[in-house]
């Protein structure tokens, strides 16, 4: 029994006589169980696969189809005789054959043995010449099916590639023009077959050629997708211009296929000017968005989840500051993630899913669900701990740490995470994130109240932007001193409150050109209301001040200010609860001080239930830029509001 899924789905018995499979379904059940790799495959995941909106029946019919199939594959066994091929197993069906009589199992299984063993190489021709068009051809449009696809064509790329490399570093090659031309042809985004066409045309003695073919990668690259050509091209345009490419014998230097995410692209810029703040942050955005649209319209799922992964730019904040370009990046990742399916690339898995935690973090993007980004995030993690990967675990746990805001009260949890970033950071050469981890650990000491080891970490992060040319590190840093003197501000013989608040407009003067509305809207009034609360005194009421996303749980003790307690007592009653990030506690401080005020005695439960967890912690401070004070100051106050113990 021979089964052959690379082009329309197939099976032949032992004399070479082909098997009628039936219809469209029969051929589609084979083809899952082909897929699953001798795995078995549930009942129910049968139905879900094969049908979008399952009939009535469907369990029924699906074992119609494998007893047709059954039959069709050994015929001419008895009738009380259990099936060989396709077996019933626990609550589904798997599919029993050698991995060597299906030609996709083959396939995969040579591909691998010539990663290993270069000898292996005319078995993988031979393996490559067995496709016969996509892989389930005739099968329908199905999820799975798609996956699949996408799946098995990145490998025989992958394959085509290996082949000629091999090759080309034996000294042969030179026949491979043709077929290197026409993959250039279909597939003009993969690098590194632009380097094997040039090779192979310079082996043939066809320099200006292979010089022409390195010139039209440039441009298909620059104005296609906004990228430029990676250092193996580049390297391999010099050598050819030198004349110190050998035309035969020990491969050069440029021979590997690259690393991962090693091509200086769009991305890679970006990711450079948005540690520099100001406008260059705001065309970092931009053109990171405008470099995965482009990647998409290639159809190459590689190129796109490499793109959408390289831009792992340290995420401080649980505010996005384009919720726009966040969402479509985040659909972009979820898009990716879906069509590389389980079988993908576990380390392109691991960035996808990072980029998701980290993009997710918005109050703002109302379309994520919550749940899915914090499991985003711990499949990150995982699958970064799997890999043993020390760049990529940091990026996931930057993730991790941005989802790690669902509830007041874990700030001890934060600061575990930040030291583990800058242990890794540290150990590994990993500067910007070394940075990041010295910022969590800033912002989770303010918020335990620990002055002393906020301010150390802020001299730490500063030392190390100034080797990374991180002007926005120092910005944030002087909003930590700042809040730092705000809160020494009620000690005996501390700072005025006057000078507090001269220390916030300063740093709200150094943040409005810093390109980061997310965190800069609300941000100063948000401070001065926060100093005056630490003093007794009532919330500002001037009129300029844009409180940004703070306005609902402000206005009611603006209102306040104002003689306007009615208003005030409607304004409370409308107000949400507050979104899980750096500033839910002091939100929720807010709401339980003017529930105090107004007598409010539900309102005040509400506040107290929800920051019992939190009362070690200063309110507003996890930002690491401003202070309320302490918690446990507005939890006494709400508990004996509501009559609570």
């Amino acid at each position: 029994m021979r089964i052959d899924a690379l082009g329309a789905v197939r099976a032949f018995r032992d004399d070479g006589s082909a098997v009628d499979l039936g219809g469209p379904r029969h051929r589609e059940v084979l083809a899952r169980l082909v897929a699953a790799e001798g795995r078995m495959v549930t009942t129910d995941t049968l139905v879900e696969d094969l049908w979008t909106d399952p009939p009535a029946r469907a369990v029924g019919a699906l074992r119609t189809f494998v007893a047709a199939l059954r039959r069709a594959l050994e015929p001419a066994r008895p009738p009380r005789d259990p099936p060989r091929v396709i077996v019933t197993e626990g609550p589904g069906y798997a599919l029993r054959l050698p991995r060597a009589d299906v030609d996709v199992h083959r396939f995969q299984d040579t591909l691998a043995r010539a990663r290993r063993d270069r000898g292996a190489v005319t078995d993988l021709g031979e393996a490559l010449a067995a496709w016969r068009g996509p892989a389930y051809a005739d099968v329908p449009e199905s999820p799975w099916a798609q996956r699949e696809r996408a799946r098995l064509l990145e490998l025989r790329l992958e394959g085509v590639e290996l082949r000629a490399r091999i090759l080309l570093d034996a000294g042969e090659g030179a026949d491979l023009v043709a077929e290197l031309g026409a993959h250039v042809a279909e597939h003009p985004w993969r690098e590194p077959a632009w380097g094997l066409l040039a090779r192979a045309l310079h082996r043939a003695g066809r320099r200006a050629d292979a010089l022409a073919a390195l010139r039209r990668a440039r441009t298909m690259l620059v104005d296609q997708l906004g990228l430029d050509p990676g250092a193996d091209l580049q390297r391999l345009e010099m050598d050819i211009l030198s004349g110190s490419v050998p035309l035969e014998g020990a491969p050069p230097a440029w021979t590997g296929s690259g690393a991962r995410f090693g091509p200086r692209t769009t991305v890679d810029l970006a990711r450079t000017l948005a540690l520099a703040g100001g406008d260059a942050l705001v065309h970092s955005r931009r053109d990171r968005l405008a470099a995965i649209q482009a990647a998409e319209r290639t159809g190459d799922l590689s190129l796109t989840a490499r793109i959408i992964g390289a831009y792992d730019v340290p995420a401080i904040w649980s505010r996005a500051d384009d919720p726009e370009q966040s969402r479509a990046v985040v659909a972009a990742a979820e898009r990716t993630l879906t069509a590389l399916g389980a079988g993908g690339p576990a380390d392109l898995s691991c960035r996808l899913l990072a980029t998701i935690a980290v993009e997710s973090r918005s109050a703002d993007l109302s379309g994520t669900e919550p749940r899915r980004a914090r499991q985003a995030a711990l499949r990150a993690e995982a699958l970064a701990r799997d890999l043993a990967d020390p760049a990529l675990l940091v990026f996931a746990l930057n993730g991790v740490f941005l989802q790690s805001f669902t509830r007041p009260g874990l700030a001890a949890v934060r600061d575990g995470i930040g030291a583990e970033i800058l242990e890794l950071a540290t150990r590994y050469a990993l500067p910007n994130f070394a940075v990041l981890g010295r910022l969590v650990r800033l912002q989770s000491a303010s918020a335990l109240g620990d002055l002393d080891a906020a301010a150390a970490h802020a001299a730490a992060a500063e030392q190390l932007a100034a080797t990374t040319e991180s002007p926005l590190v120092s910005v944030l840093t002087g909003w930590a001193q700042a809040r730092i003197t705000a809160a020494r501000s009620t000690e005996p013989g501390g700072p005025a409150a006057a000078t507090a608040a001269a220390h916030y407009r300063a740093c709200e003067d150094a943040l409005r050109p810093a390109g980061m509305p997310g965190l800069h809207r609300g941000l100063f009034p948000l401070a001065l209301l926060g100093l005056r609360l630490l003093h007794d005194r009532p919330a500002p009421t001037a009129p300029h001040l844009d409180w940004g996303p703070y306005r609902p749980w402000a206005r009611p003790l603006v209102l306040l200010a104002q003689d306007r307690g009615e208003q005030a007592r409607t304004a409370l009653a409308a107000v949400p609860e507050p979104p899980r990030d750096h500033m839910q506690e002091a939100m929720w401080c807010l709401m339980a001080r003017a529930a105090v005020r107004l007598g409010e005695r539900e309102i005040a439960a509400r506040a107290a239930a929800a920051l019992s967890e939190a009362r070690a912690e200063d309110a507003g401070a996890a930002s690491g830029m401003l202070t309320l004070g302490p918690v446990a100051r507005y939890l006494a106050e709400a508990r004996a509001c509501a009559g609570v113990e």
